[in-house]
C-alpha cells in the first residue's frame, strides 16, 4: 500500500499569555485507502491535529509528510493548493452558504481549482447524487434538515474527488438516526 500520510514527532504548542501543547510526539502513518478514526476525550487535540493534516494550520514540531513531501516544504501558496486539489474536509458546522443553493455550495471547492467553469454542475451534480441528495439540488440550507446539511456538505468535500477526506464530529450535531445515515454514507464511499 502507499502511505498518504506520516507523521514524526508531530508537535503543536499555542503560544500566547501562557503556552498550552495541544500536540506531543505524534508518530503514525496512514495508507491510502484506510479509514481512520481518531477519539479522545474534549480538548484532547483531535482538531488541532485534524487542522494540521488538513494544511488549515501548521506544526510547530517535528515533521508531516503529506503523500511523501515535507508540510514543511510547502509554501502556504503550495498548501492551499494541495488543500484544494487533493483534501476534502466536513465540519461539525456544516459550513454551508445559507442563500446559496445546494448545487452552489457543492461547486465553492471548483472556484479554487483549475477546473473549467464548464464541468463545474456536472461535478457538483455527480457528487449531490452521491449522497442521495438530487431532489434537494435546487434547495437553500434553511430548507434542509440537519442530516441532509450534512450530506450536502459530504458532496462539497467529494466534488474534487480528493485523496484524501478529514471530517471533525461529521454527526456531532445529529440526532443518532442523521448521525447514522451520514456514517453509512460515508462508509457507502469509502468502499
Amino acid at each position: 500500500m502507499t502511505t498518504i500520510i506520516k507523521t514524526e514527532k508531530l508537535e503543536k504548542t499555542y503560544r500566547d499569555e501562557i503556552e498550552t501543547i495541544a500536540l506531543r510526539g505524534l508518530d503514525f502513518s496512514i495508507e491510502k485507502g484506510e479509514f481512520i478514526s481518531i477519539m479522545g476525550p474534549s480538548g484532547s487535540g483531535k482538531s488541532t491535529l485534524l487542522h494540521i493534516l488538513g494544511f488549515l494550520d501548521r506544526l510547530t514540531g517535528g515533521d508531516y509528510l503529506f503523500e511523501g513531501k515535507s508540510m514543511n516544504d510547502y509554501s502556504d501558496e503550495e498548501l492551499a493548493q494541495v488543500r484544494n486539489k487533493k483534501m476534502g474536509f466536513i465540519f461539525q458546522a456544516f459550513n454551508l452558504l445559507p442563500r446559496t443553493s445546494v448545487l452552489e455550495n457543492v461547486k465553492l471547492p471548483l472556484l479554487y481549482s483549475d477546473i473549467k467553469e464548464s464541468l463545474w454542475n456536472e461535478m457538483a451534480a455527480k457528487a449531490i447524487d452521491s449522497v442521495d441528495m438530487t431532489h434537494r439540488i435546487d434547495y437553500e440550507p434553511a430548507h434542509l434538515s440537519g442530516g441532509e446539511k450534512q450530506r450536502i456538505a459530504i458532496a462539497r468535500a467529494l466534488v474534487n474527488d480528493p485523496s484524501v477526506i478529514f471530517a471533525d464530529e461529521p454527526t456531532g450535531n445529529l440526532d443518532s438516526k442523521s448521525g447514522s445515515q451520514v456514517m453509512e454514507i460515508l462508509e457507502k464511499l469509502h468502499i
